[in-house]
């Protein structure tokens, strides 16, 4: 013996249902929604009822070229910015519940990009109701009248529904009130929700022809959604807000340790029929389009929402509404339903409002927004997926599998592409150029959707009772109470009625007690009041048996029209035989047609296709010609502009390398007249030497030492040093003078000298000997003295570098640190003066009688002429400033 697997259903073989051959393609509408005030640029406008046409927005290339492409796409319906949500039901929903209300399916969804207006189109807003509010007012608008009490239809928690008689109902009835809590006030439950009332004006209600009025119906509402490919019931009552205590061992929970159950997720389970299900799904029984719509907004309530850079309320999750109409015949006698489980009818209208296709990119997902979006865009890929699976084996023939498991989506309607019920699509699009992208992808979606073709769902058989039941029960009624008032009896009332009206009427008994034996007067009065009371008896029994001839005489001519109506209808459904063969071989004749038809019209298409192409060809080959000249034209401008440009680069190139020319010449001018100068000074004093060593009768003057030449700013600056050499001087030796600073007190100080200071050769420098000298300060350092010094050198304003002393006190802080408040500021400063002419041309002769030219520098004087200036402001404070050496030579 083979054991089942636990959990899995076991495979049954499918229901033999009647051969159909007649298919209907899937129904495909366009809505385009109204551009926003902060959009500029549209890229759909509407060519005709029927077509759409795209324009590429600025920066978007769409073909090889680089060039703009302009594509048509054609629907069922399109339907612009101004058309009203009445007009969309027109054409798109009411024929839906049409078919709902026949015993057929329907399966209605929208899709789209974030941000395109499916919600709306689907749910509305006060005043603008949607597809599904006017789907629920035009049921009940049909089936009010003809409405079962509550709870004579029942599910069995199988797909299937179930028939209890009249007083299973009531106890039912009686149960489920007893149970539900109290309201607040009288008028708790008839109270609606602001956000959902006067979503239909009632001129705008709608009503359906052709319901059978011999037949019972009843409506049931489940709303689930899809999220994460996961299906949730949203209007199951424990979902999120029920909390679950921890208990603490003891018999007390404790509140602080509670913690949320999460919604339970349900699976789908295929029925005996092999249709898909959602098994444990919540169905509410509604009797009114009023309550119908306040069960779908407690579950919209608790649908996943989130705010993105897109959409203020953006949909997470997929969501369905499912509306099944439980419709069953009424018994011969037309008062109750028959109670026979195959006779009840289901049909159901799936109304699905797909989460939107988005990019993280542009939406600014994080976390779990890329998540859910990750799921929404897989969950639309596996629907594309099938789709071009059908399409592919209905055009090539092909017997592929159709990957409906992929997807809690596709896995639920399955049924609806295999037969079970007509297909409709509502593609809503933002004409914004920012969702032109992914504008074209569903334009191309909804364009290979239109090709799938569905198979026409088969009529529902009409039980073999004769029509008009409801109708012949109500009118015997009112014959019935039309005779008894004729009679005199009271109005609309049976028979034990009429009876106990009679027995109210008889006089009433005289008094029987007896007080004297002899009493001659009690008793034959008493005798009397019986013997009238036993002839008004007898004239009620007479009465009753004249009106019960009476009916029974009224039953046999009805009885006898009935027969003679049967034998009517008989005839009259010969005759319709016989007119069905007829119309069986014209329509026969009109299939044979319509397929020759639908050859003739394939060949119309190719041929059109085939000249659409060309025409698309040889306006795509005019405008690359057009473009190509386009830019030739733009490529001579460009070639005209560069050449003027380059022209001017070259002569800004040119007039820049002059002056840099000129620049050098004169730096190497100057470097080699400095070179030529000393030179110069050196023959001069070689010269002077040899001639003093000539003289007869004059010891040898000692050697004279050349003057220095003083550096220059960038020979100074060791970022800016010069790349060709310079000549060394050699230094005059010079005694360096040394002033003692106010610093050298009975202080201690810290000599904070950067590693990078220069030593400029100062006469006049500071000289602190009780001194810690550091490159960086520390605070071991700091603990150890009292005052502070920083030396501190840039280039002044006249390229010379000046050395400046910032002093401080060292304070103790209360924390038991060190700072210092600085007080003071010395300024060191070199300054270099030279007279003019001291320079002289080598090519100058040697003057006269041995003499040296601009005097004799034999003695100190006219070979150290030096001058040592100090400039100090009052009493030598804060500011005071210490020139160097300046040096002069006389003229």
């Amino acid at each position: 013996m083979i054991k089942q697997a636990k959990g899995k259903t076991p495979r049954r073989p499918p229901p033999k249902k009647p051969p159909n051959n007649q298919k209907d393609p899937v129904g495909v509408y366009c809505r385009v929604r109204p551009l926003g005030a902060e959009d500029e640029e549209c890229c759909i406008e509407v060519i005709s009822s029927s077509t759409i046409q795209l324009h590429a927005p600025e920066g978007f290339k769409t073909n090889r070229n680089g060039e703009y492409k302009e594509t048509q796409y054609s629907f069922k319906r399109v339907f612009g910015v101004s058309i009203s949500q009445m007009e969309l039901f027109e054409h798109v929903a009411q024929p839906l519940v049409d078919d709902l209300i026949h015993g057929k399916n329907g399966l209605l969804f929208t899709y789209g990009v974030t941000g395109s207006g499916k919600t709306f189109t689907m749910t509305g807003s006060p005043g603008q109701g949607g597809l599904l509010p006017r789907s629920l007012d035009m049921i009940f608008n049909s089936i009010g009248p003809y409405q079962a009490k509550r709870y004579v239809f029942k599910t069995d928690d199988k797909n299937g529904m179930e028939v209890q008689n009249e007083v299973d109902a009531l106890l039912e009835r009686q149960r489920r009130e007893n149970n539900l809590p109290v309201p607040k006030t009288p008028s708790a439950r008839q109270k609606l929700d602001p956000e959902i009332a006067d979503m239909i004006k009632p001129e705008e209600a709608y009503k359906a022809d052709g319901v059978d009025e011999d037949s019972s119906y009843s409506v049931f509402v489940s709303y689930i959604e899809i999220y994460n490919n996961y299906i949730y019931d949203l209007l199951e009552e424990t979902q999120e807000d029920v909390i679950k205590p921890k208990w603490n061992g003891g018999g007390t929970p404790l509140r602080q340790n509670t913690e949320f159950i999460p919604p339970q997720s349900r699976i789908l389970r295929e029925d005996q029929n092999h249709n898909m299900y959602v098994a444990g799904c919540m169905e509410v029984e509604v009797k009114s389009a009023e309550e119908a719509f306040q069960v779908f907004w407690k579950g919209q309530k608790k649908r996943k929402v989130a705010n993105t850079c897109l959409n203020r309320e953006s949909s997470r999750s997929h969501s369905v509404l499912i509306i099944k109409l439980a419709q069953a015949p009424l018994d011969a006698d037309g008062d109750n339903v028959l109670q026979d489980k195959n006779q009840v009818t289901v049909s159901q209208l799936c109304l699905v409002d797909l989460a939107g296709s988005e990019r993280t990119g542009r939406t600014g997902a994080e976390g779990t927004r890329i998540r859910e979006a990750g799921n929404i865009n897989q969950s639309l890929l596996n629907l594309r997926t099938c789709i071009e699976i059908l399409r592919e084996n209905q055009m090539c023939g092909s017997n592929r599998m159709v990957p409906y498991r992929d997807s809690k989506v596709t896995h639920l309607f399955k049924n609806y592409f295999d037969g079970e019920g007509k297909v409709k699509m509502v593609v809503c699009v933002n004409p914004k150029a920012d969702d032109y992208e992914e504008t074209l992808l569903v334009m191309r979606f909804a364009e290979m959707t239109q090709e799938v073709e569905v198979a026409r769902p088969v009529d529902r058989p009409i039980c073999g009772f004769t029509p008009g039941r409801r109708h012949r029960n109500q009118a015997f009624k009112e014959e019935l109470s039309r005779k008894l008032e004729e009679r005199g009896g009271p109005l609309d009332r049976d028979m034990p009625s009429v009876i106990s009206h009679l027995v109210h009427n008889l006089p009433p008994l005289p008094s029987c007690e007896l007080t004297d034996p002899h009493d001659d007067i009690t008793l034959p009065r008493l005798i009397e009041a019986l013997q009238h009371r036993y002839r008004i008896k007898q004239m009620m029994i007479d009465e009753y048996s004249q009106a019960a001839n009476a009916l029974k005489a009224m039953l046999q001519d009805m009885d006898g029209n009935l027969i003679s109506k049967d034998n009517l209808i008989r005839e009259q459904t010969g005759k319709l035989d016989e007119k069905d063969k007829v119309i069986q071989t014209n329509k026969a004749e009109l299939e044979r047609l319509e397929k020759r038809t639908k050859m003739q019209e394939h060949k119309i298409d190719i041929l059109q296709k085939t000249t659409k192409i060309y025409e698309d060809d040889k306006r795509s080959m005019r405008q690359e010609l057009e473009t190509r000249e386009q830019r030739l034209h733009r490529e001579l401008s460009d070639k005209k502009r560069i050449e003027q440009r380059m022209h001017g680069v070259v002569s800004d190139t040119k007039l820049k390398w002059e002056k840099e020319c000129d620049r050098r010449v004169n730096a190497m001018q100057l470097e080699m007249q400095n070179k030529l100068w000393v030179k110069d000074e050196k023959l001069k004093q070689l010269k002077a030497i040899v001639t003093e060593s000539r003289t007869p009768g004059r010891p040898d003057p000692p050697p004279r030492q050349t003057q220095p030449k003083r550096p220059s700013r960038e020979e100074r600056l060791p970022a800016k040093r010069s790349a060709s050499p310079s000549p060394v001087p050699t230094s005059t030796p010079v005694r360096p003078l040394h002033r003692r600073s106010r610093s050298a007190g009975g202080e201690k100080w810290v000599d904070h000298k950067p590693s990078s200071s220069m030593d400029l050769g100062t006469v006049l420098q500071p000289v602190i000997p009780n001194s810690i000298q550091v490159s960086a300060p520390s605070e071991k350092a700091l603990s150890k003295c009292d005052r502070y010094v920083l030396t501190h050198q840039e280039v002044a304003s006249d390229g010379e570098i000046q050395t400046k002393l910032i002093k401080g006190e060292v304070i103790k802080t209360r924390g038991g640190g060190q700072s210092v408040q600085f007080t003071d500021i010395e300024t060191l400063k070199q300054e270099l003066t030279t007279v003019p002419g001291r320079k002289r041309k080598s090519s100058e002769g040697k003057p006269p009688n041995g003499d040296r030219a601009d005097g004799a520098w034999t003695d100190v004087e006219t070979r150290c002429s030096v001058a040592v200036e100090m400039r100090a402001g009052s009493n030598m404070g804060p500011g005071y400033e210490h020139h160097g050496i300046t040096k002069r030579r006389k003229p």
